[in-house]
This record gives C-alpha cells, structure tokens and sequence, in this order.
C-alpha cells in the first residue's frame, strides 16, 4: 500500500508541476497578442512508463503554431508582411542566422535594415544616403527614389522556407534558429519554390487566437487545482497509514 501511495503522490505532483510549466507558455502567448508576427506555442508532453505503471508525463518540447496572421496596412515603406510560407533573415549577436516573420525593418544609424531588436536584415544590398522612398515589390525587389528624382534598383530581399516550420528553434525577440526537426533552410526570392510573397506598407499580426488560450488557461487552472486536491488526500492517506502503522 505504501508504494501506491507514494507512487499517487509523486504523479500527482508531476501533473501539478506540468500544469505550470503549461500555464506559462500560454501566459506568453497572451502577453504577445499584440506583437508584430508573433507565433503561437503549444506545449507537447510525453508519458512517462516504469515497470508497467503510470508515471505521469513531462514537458517533452514547445511547439510552434506557424499559422499565417492577420496583414495589417501601414503607412510606413519599411513595414513589410509576407503573404505565405517563408521568413526574413536575419543575423544575430552570435554571428548565426535566424529567422523572423516580423517585418518592421528600420534603418539604424549606418544606414543598415534592422529588426526592432536591432538585428541586420540579411540581403544582397545596402540603403544610400541620397535615398528619400523605398518600394519593395512582390517579389522581393527593393526599388528605391534618390534626392536627384531617380528610381532604381538595388537588390532583392529573399525568403527562407523550411520542410517543417513548426520544428523550428525559439530564440527570443520574435526569432527562430533552424534545428534538426526543421530542416535546412531553403533560401529563394518570393513566389518561388514554397515561398510565399511580400508586401509592401504592411505587417503580420500576431496568430494568437485568445479565445482559444482563454479557454486553455481556464483548464489548465480546473487541472491543477485537482492536482492539488489528489496531492492532499494522498498526503492526508499516507499520514494516516503511518499513524495506524505506529499505534
């Protein structure tokens, strides 16, 4: 009898500690409802098996939702969405690639396109100094109009498309990193391969569906609160069988 209290008692625990490992990744999602091209997170857990028995679960990993948000309009010609699959890169701190859905570039003061975390939009070409409007065509063209009234090219923007988007690696700041459940990166210019296309004076809204992770938090509440009360009644048990033991 011991040991299937003891046992009771540790997987009730467990469950208490998955619903908050549950509970924060979808006060995240909520906290991100209105973050430019943010992405969904899910929680998958794994059941856990010894000697035939039932050991509760754990987190195994956080899933992304890549689901397309809402495109917005803008006023601004560095405010760019795309329409499909696919994301601008990007290079971090480290030196490496990510990989983002956020398109509000801005030029930092070496005249470089950069993310809102400061991170360089990674491209075959570079912003002069002479430049008063940027147009960015559906193909990722970067069209651009100097002081002197001329309009001309100046390189192309290209998307990075993965085999399973959802495998993709957080980073923070709104950025993935490619990891071995994504796959390679497959790097094209817009409307080509599965990449989708790009489009100007707008941006992603985040996919957040927050009736869903209303409900979800809701749950996941209800789910620990009868966590806790098989947490108590194991405790209170085995307390009891301890005391019966003694007398």
């Amino acid at each position: 009898m011991g040991y299937s209290l003891l046992h009771a008692l540790h997987i009730s625990r467990q469950d208490m500690m998955n619903r908050l490992l549950d509970l924060d990744v979808v006060s995240n999602n909520l906290a991100n409802v209105n973050t430019t091209a943010y992405k969904t997170s899910r929680s998958n857990f794994q059941e856990l098996l010894s000697l035939q028995n039932r050991d509760g679960d754990m987190l195994k990993n956080t899933q992304v939702i890549t689901r397309q948000g809402a495109i917005t309009t803008s006023e601004r010609s560095l405010d760019w969405a795309i329409e499909g699959e696919g994301f601008f890169q990007v290079e971090l701190p480290d030196g490496t690639t990510g990989y983002t859905r956020d398109g509000q570039f801005q030029l930092d003061a070496e005249r470089t396109l950069v993310t809102a975390s400061g991170y360089r939009l990674i491209w075959d070409g570079e912003i002069p100094e002479d430049v008063i409007d940027v147009a960015l065509l559906p193909d990722g063209t970067l069209q651009v109009l100097t002081t002197a009234g001329l309009q001309r090219d100046l390189g192309a923007i290209e998307l990075a498309t993965f085999a399973n988007p959802s495998g993709l690696e957080a980073r923070g700041t709104n950025t993935f990193v490619e990891s071995d459940s994504s796959g390679a990166a497959q790097v094209g210019a817009p409307g080509s391969g599965s990449a989708g296309l790009v489009k100007a004076h707008a941006y992603e809204q985040s996919n957040v569906n927050i009736a869903e992770e209303m409900t979800g938090m809701i749950s996941l509440q209800r789910a620990f609160q009868m966590s806790v009360r098989a947490f108590q009644q194991s405790d209170t048990m085995i307390g009891q069988a301890i005391h019966m033991r003694k007398g």
